[in-house]
């Protein structure tokens, strides 16, 4: 075999893992890991015949590392070394290397959850930290606890971590301090070439494509093209192939998750003698396969990662800026064989603002399926050990999920039901859309439903988003077919056909509650709205294109489209796309609403409300019949008691908010004077006698002191006679009404003679004099026993402010002169002396007898 930088550090993984259970293994793409290590450890003392699982992933990549693998050893896969991986596993009884992808792992778990048999998991490429790698990593560990533990007599269950880019350490203490062993690989060196600066929101196909075309005249050697999506690749595809039209020596050949077979080891393999690969990639290509004869990259520095939404409910395909870690890995792609050259299409300043790493996807992912699986193993997360352990916000709306598609019961377990939704291998809205469906049975029906849902869209482009004409191409209708073929191909429809003929297998049994006309078109939107209940929508006006979703949100279709005739439907597919501000509708089936009286009723509820009519502006109460937030109908409810009508006024109170209320300007100042004395207390003693009367405060307490004077509120102009100062100041106990004078003063009276009101509203209290009224006055006035100096105002004769202050003798001192010689220009006819402190204080131009 040729050798490979990793082979020089087998020896030490094999005494590592001789004396530990667990270890790290960091090495570069192209060191051999994938390649090497199973080999190496395969006949190790404590491996004992027991098979070694190693987890890719992907697919595309589990299948290429069994391939390798096999080759290695000379056998075709399915020998020594198999796979499993949806759609597809090549295992026979001698196999002893499984690769597998991570959802494969969770699920075999969950049947043997002691991996009896299997003596080493593989982890490979766990930089990627993909939900499912997180999962089967915490499984494995809680399992292997409580199975394969000292006391068990069973051999130990090992695990060894591998990757291009771990944080290493981190990883290390969560495996008890387990080794960390570090292959430097082998690279060559890679010239890099930055770009212009890239601008948020541009398309970047033509700067790709010029590039690819630059690099093919300055470069030899095949090209390695990173592209975000399918759309980005097929784009670039096509202008590539224009402007090379006539050029035999070059050969374009995308790769990504859903290309056929013979598409993807296309691109894999070497290109023939005499030609050149153009290899247009998803971040597939980053780390988990070797693409032959690669010597030049061409990055976009853009990935398509998936996010959830927890407003929406849905996980949206969002494209953001790659880490720096993942750049470096696109890189090294070019440096495998010789000295390579990266071109990337953003900027060096740029690149020192990426992110160092990319965010594990726990942390920002749909949970519902993680949710069902700890469900059946039978712990809350905080019972197992994570790197980063799920969101408590997202995991509690996994399960509220959960509990709607009646996965779990009342208490919180797992039921029947969602024992039989968790064995399937599928999101679990899909796995209630498909146990349902066979309960009705439409099991085929349901199948091909799920697999559509699990696919990207077969028809694109003008088709519509009536899932019904997918359905009819699924069927091989003609006129649907002719579609298929000017918009999608029949790759996507086989793929989608194989995938409903996997589920099948797993619909056992009769159904318990067959409808009597299984081949009715209205059965496809039932079981959609069993997948997603929180997206039956209902349309805002005859014939328009906006609809309201069951969880309140809204969305639209962007054209014309024929669903649009129907009132009800269910959204399979909606999102906002770049450029678009609103929620569009890409997929989505119509609804027959009187289902709601069969097989959904599930999914209505019945409340009764008591809410204000706000164009009337009277008291309505209703009991309506709803699919979450959309009204099914109503009916008016009479004989009210009080207690009813009452929880309606407060809420109406508490919707609106305090100003609702007959507040006085007087009455804001009594609240304010209280706030301060029962801050200033706190303050100072963490305690205080005056009561909570801020808007907050009354807010949270309407049932104690606003719903006893309610009995004449029938509409909401009879709010205004209510005697609100009088209730207020009911709040006050004795003797406090007569502290809040003496402590907090509406006035005070200042050395002219003259009572002025204090603004309690501002912080501090602010009393706003005439400059000439504080004449003789030499300190600051106080307000609550002295602990509160006021903020003055200093206004001119015309009552326009001179100065703000709330030191006075620091005013006289330092600042009066000058306030005076602007004041005596302006004013000439008043009384400005030069010693403010003996001076007799005026409310009028100038004191009596002068």
């Amino acid at each position: 075999m040729t050798a490979l930088p990793i082979d020089a550090l087998l020896d030490d993984l094999r005494q590592a893992l001789a004396g530990r259970h667990e270890a790290v293994l960091e090495a570069p793409p192209g060191a051999g890991k994938t390649t090497r290590v199973p080999l190496a450890l395969l006949h190790e003392p404590w491996l004992a015949g027991q098979r070694i699982l190693m987890l890719e992933p992907r697919r595309l990549a589990a299948r290429a590392a069994a391939e390798r693998l096999a080759s290695e050893l000379g056998e075709r896969v399915g020998e020594t070394v198999g796979y499993r991986i949806r759609l597809d596993s090549k295992v026979g009884p001698r196999t002893r290397i499984e690769v597998v992808t991570e959802g494969i792992l969770t699920r075999r778990l969950q049947e043997d959850p002691a991996l009896e048999g299997v003596g080493l998991v593989i982890f490979d490429e766990f930089h990627e930290r993909s939900l499912d790698a997180d999962l089967a990593l915490a499984l494995c560990l809680n399992g292997r606890g409580m199975l394969r533990g000292a006391d068990s007599g069973e051999p130990p269950l090992k695990l060894l971590l591998m990757s291009a880019t771990l944080e290493g350490e981190r990883l290390a203490a969560l495996l008890d301090e387990a080794p960390v062993l570090r292959s430097e690989g082998r690279m060559y060196p890679v010239e890099m070439r930055w770009g212009a600066p890239s601008q948020p929101g541009e398309r970047i196909e033509q700067r790709v494509t010029q590039t690819v075309l630059q690099a093919l005249a300055d470069e030899p050697g095949s090209l390695l093209v990173f592209l975000p999506g399918q759309a980005e690749i097929r784009r670039v595809n096509q202008q590539l192939a224009e402007a090379l039209e006539g050029r035999d020596d070059i050969r374009l050949c995308p790769l990504h998750g859903e290309l056929e077979l013979g598409a993807q080891r296309a691109a894999i393999e070497p290109a023939p003698p005499g030609t050149r690969k153009v290899v247009l990639a998803t971040n597939i290509a980053e780390t988990s396969l070797t693409i032959d004869g690669v010597r030049v990259v061409v990055d976009a520095g853009l990935a398509r990662v998936p996010r959830f939404d927890p407003g929406s409910g849905m996980t949206r395909l969002d494209t953001q800026r790659i880490s720096r870690a993942s750049a470096t890995q696109r890189a090294g792609r070019a440096g495998r064989l010789q000295p390579g050259v990266c071109y990337r299409l953003w900027s060096q300043a740029q690149h020192e603002q990426l992110a160092s790493y990319s965010a594990a996807e726990i942390l920002q992912a749909d949970l519902a399926g993680l949710a069902l699986q700890l469900a059946r193993w039978g712990v809350a997360p905080d019972e197992l050990v994570w790197l980063d352990p799920p969101p408590p916000a997202a995991y509690a709306q996994a399960r509220d999920l959960l509990s709607r598609l009646g996965a779990l019961d009342g208490r919180g377990a797992l039921t029947t039901h969602g024992q039989a939704m968790a064995e399937l291998p599928s999101h679990p809205r899909i796995a209630h859309l498909l146990l349902r469906g066979q309960a009705l049975g439409l099991g085929a029906l349901a199948c091909d439903l799920a697999a559509l849902l699990g696919e990207r869209d077969i028809l694109r482009g003008g088709a519509g988003a009536d899932l019904h004409s997918r359905l009819a191409l699924l069927a091989g209708e003609s006129k649907a077919a002719r579609g298929a073929h000017r918009s999608a191909g029949q790759g996507g429809v086989q793929r989608v056909r194989q995938l409903a003929r996997q589920f099948r297998p797993y619909l056992r049994g009769q159904p318990s509650e067959a409808v009597a006309d299984p081949e009715h078109p209205r059965w496809l939107g039932a079981l959609l709205a069993f997948a997603y209940p929180d997206r039956v929508a209902r349309q805002r006006r005859d014939g328009g294109g906006e609809y309201r979703l069951a969880n309140g949100r809204a969305a639209q279709f962007g054209e014309p489209d024929a669903l649009m005739k129907h009132e009800w439907l269910v959204l399979a597919d909606l999102g906002s796309r770049q450029g678009q501000r609103e929620e569009r509708i890409y997929l989505a089936a119509d609804l027959e609403p009187a289902l709601f009286d069969s097989v959904l009723a599930e999914q209505v509820g019945e409340i009764e409300v008591l809410d204000w009519d706000e164009r009337e502006g009277v008291l309505r109460a209703e009991r309506q019949r709803r699919v979450g937030e959309l009204v099914l109908s109503r009916e008016p409810l009479s004989d009210l008691d009080e207690a009813q009508r009452s929880r309606a006024l407060l809420g109406l109170v508490r919707r609106k908010g305090l100003a609702l209320l007959p507040w006085t300007p007087e009455l804001r100042q009594w609240q304010a004077r209280v706030r301060l004395l029962r801050e200033l207390d706190l303050a100072a003693k963490g305690q205080s006698d005056w009561p909570d009367l801020s808007d907050a405060a009354l807010l949270d307490s309407l049932e104690d002191w606003l719903q006893p004077y309610l009995g004449k509120v029938t509409r909401l102009s009879h709010f205004a006679n209510l005697e609100l100062a009088g209730i207020l100041h009911g709040l006050l106990p004795w003797p406090l009404p007569q502290r809040l004078d003496e402590l907090a003063p509406r006035a005070l009276q200042v050395p002219s003679g003259s009572r002025i009101a204090i603004d309690y509203g501002e912080r501090p209290p602010v009393l706003a004099v005439r400059l000439q009224e504080l004449f003789g006055l030499a300190e600051t006035p106080r307000l609550a026993g002295g602990r509160q100096p006021v903020k003055l105002h200093l206004l001119s004769p015309a009552r326009r402010p001179v100065q703000v202050t709330q030191d006075l003798a620091s005013f006289w001192a330092n600042t009066y002169a000058e306030v005076k010689k602007d004041l005596k220009g302006r004013y000439p006819k008043h009384y400005w002396p030069d010693d403010p402190l003996i001076a007799e204080p005026t409310a009028r131009a100038k004191p009596r007898g002068t």
